[in-house]
Parts: C-alpha cells; sequence; structure tokens
C-alpha cells in the first residue's frame, strides 16, 4: 500500500470527522459510560483489525480508548488507516462512544 501525499490526506481527513492529523497519523479519543463498555469496545474493534490485518494503536485509559492509526511499513498514512478511522468511528458510535 503506497503511502498518500500531503494533499491526498487533508482531502480525507474531511471524511473522517472528529479525528486529527498528528504527524505522519490520525487519531481519536472515544469515550464511554465506563470500562467495561471501553474494553468491549476494544476487544470487538480487534477482531475488526485482525480481519483486515491492518491495527491501530490502542490506549485505553479508565472510560476513554484512544486510537491511532497509521501505516508503519509505508512511512506514513495510507488508505487502510482511513478505512480503519472509518470503521472503527461506526463501531465506537453503535458501542455509546462519544
Amino acid at each position: 500500500m503506497s503511502r498518500l501525499t500531503e494533499s491526498e490526506v487533508k482531502e480525507r481527513m474531511s471524511s473522517v470527522p472528529g479525528w486529527t492529523l498528528e504527524g505522519d497519523a490520525i487519531r481519536r479519543q472515544f469515550t464511554f459510560a465506563g470500562f467495561p463498555q471501553a474494553i468491549a469496545f476494544a476487544v470487538r474493534l480487534a477482531f475488526d483489525a485482525e480481519s483486515a490485518d491492518h491495527h491501530p494503536d490502542i490506549l485505553i485509559s479508565y472510560k476513554r480508548v484512544t486510537l491511532t492509526w497509521t501505516t508503519h511499513s509505508a512511512g506514513g498514512l495510507t488508505a487502510k488507516d482511513f478505512d480503519g478511522a472509518t470503521q472503527s468511528q461506526a463501531l465506537g458510535e453503535r458501542m455509546g462512544g462519544r
């Protein structure tokens, strides 16, 4: 998978509201009702990421889950990262994350 250009990244950022561009990665924090809901989200996301063979960095802090997507092998952002962000955002919303 090839790395996206700076202009491609800027264009794709509009398709993932709530996500921020931080260097060569995109990041978003989800807040859930409590720790069990945050863990359930991370576990469910892990199965989706494994199926796609593309995995985000996941930081869990009580009821907050921060996801960071980047493609290390490409040295930056690829279409797979934006696909992962879109899918994880839909999952987070279905599971009550905000």
